[in-house]
């Protein structure tokens, strides 16, 4: 590589390749509409499987989509994925990313290597060029998004890929457990350092279903991503359990989302897909948006004051609306939750709920279903309704709600 010069009036002069590459890399990355870092911070919480079932689950629903595998030391994709072989160069002198489907295209280290078995060895500067080769020298073509998955911690590759691709955010991934979730805070801390968006948190291995006795058994503890992401004002994505079939599947090569495709752990991996899809089409509409009219929308969202009502037992949404024996009420101010209280409503009788949540300042009703004319009733009370909800947390649904990643089914009630 050339040194660069100086120049007493302009300064120092930038390197010819390295300028050279800067332009491939401002074209490549011009036709991917979306880029995603899936990290930790800590190994052994299954980023890499949920990079990979993500990926695979965005192709499945017709987006095109790019998964770059960037744990330089321990590239695991191309095994996960049943992948083999060196990659191809194009006529042009670019790689040819393997390609797993019709939608979805991989590059990793691994596919560059001879010896899958030896060892990278490599400092840091060496590996930021790695991986701006492989957004530079690499025929991506269009894609709708681009997952990046990382090693774990916040080292050269977070670091490289934050300074490389402006516009990407990151997706982090922990387990319910607490010495898990410390290291998670210090991911979301390098993501506000270094200016990187993060798009929501996902608590992987949330707990595992005995298939004895049908018992759920919270392997690594319960709730700690979510209230990591409250605590943090984070999203959340949401949580994947754990299923040993999901580790079978990768070791080998099979997709656990085509071969279960009923399993829990699919149902979430597409739940939280379309939270993203969600999330992308939201950012999309914003920034369509005439200077003004961004601002009139930001002011609007930082003047709110709102009260979220949400009917539960035994702490979660309930189905049952009209006969529920508590509410959540949920304070909200400038999209932060800052109180929660739990009422009982009274005596169930047309028309009473209404009322009274309207009298307690009620401005937001989020529920798993509701009557046409319980429906018609909230509207005429100038409440919002939201149904086909999951039952969960009320504090979970919220910050979902705040978030535009509420993922709303049919309704549940046809009454």
């Amino acid at each position: 590589m050339s040194e660069s010069k100086t120049c007493k009036t302009c300064g120092p002069k930038q390197d010819p390749d390295t300028a050279v590459q800067d332009q491939l890399i401002q074209e490549a990355l011009g036709i991917i509409k979306h880029k995603f870092l899936v990290m930790s911070g800590k190994g052994g919480v299954g980023k890499t499987s949920v990079a990979a079932n993500l990926a695979v689950a965005l192709s499945k629903k017709g987006a095109k989509v790019g998964l770059m595998d960037i744990d330089l030391h321990g590239p695991d994709i191309p095994r996960m994925l049943g992948l083999k072989g060196l990659l191809e160069v194009s006529a042009d002198n670019r790689l040819v990313p393997k390609q797993y489907s019709d939608n979805l295209k991989v590059v990793s280290i691994e596919s560059l290597t001879q010896d899958q078995d030896e060892a990278v060895i490599w400092r840091g500067p060496l590996k930021m060029h790695v991986i701006r080769q492989f957004i530079s020298d690499v025929h991506w073509e269009r894609l709708d998004y681009l997952f990046i998955d990382s090693p774990p911690g916040t080292g050269d590759e977070p670091l490289s890929v934050a300074q490389t691709i402006p516009g990407a955010k990151a997706i982090i991934v922990t387990t319910p457990q607490e010495v898990s979730l410390a290291d998670i805070r210090k991911s979301i801390n390098f993501c506000r350092t270094v200016n990187m968006p993060v798009f929501g948190l996902i608590e992987n291995m949330s707990g595992f279903m005995c298939p004895h006795c049908g018992k759920a058994i919270d392997l690594f503890g319960s709730g700690g991503g979510f209230k990591t992401a409250l605590a943090m004002n984070v999203p959340f994505l949401g949580r994947i359990p754990f299923d040993p079939k999901l580790v079978e599947c990768a070791d080998a090569g099979q997709s656990y989302m085509e071969k279960y495709p009923d399993s829990e752990a699919t149902e979430a991996y597409n739940q939280i897909v379309e939270k993203i899809m969600e999330g992308s089409r939201t950012k999309a509409a914003v920034t369509e948006l005439t200077p003004t009219r961004q601002e009139d929308d930001k002011d609007k969202k930082e003047g709110t004051v709102m009260k979220i009502a949400i009917p539960i037992a035994e702490g979660k949404l309930t189905a049952h609306f009209g006969h529920a024996a508590e509410f959540a009420i949920v304070h909200v101010e400038n999209q932060e939750i800052k109180e929660k209280e739990l009422l009982t409503p009274p005596p169930h009788e047309p028309g009473v709920l209404p009322k009274w949540l309207h009298e307690l300042g009620v401005n937001v009703i989020i529920a798993g279903g509701m009557g046409q004319r319980a429906l018609s009733l909230f509207g005429d009370n100038g409440i919002k309704v939201v149904t086909g909800v999951a039952n969960h947390a009320p504090e979970e649904l919220v910050q979902q709600y705040l978030t535009d990643t509420l993922v709303t089914g049919d309704n549940v009630c046809d009454h």
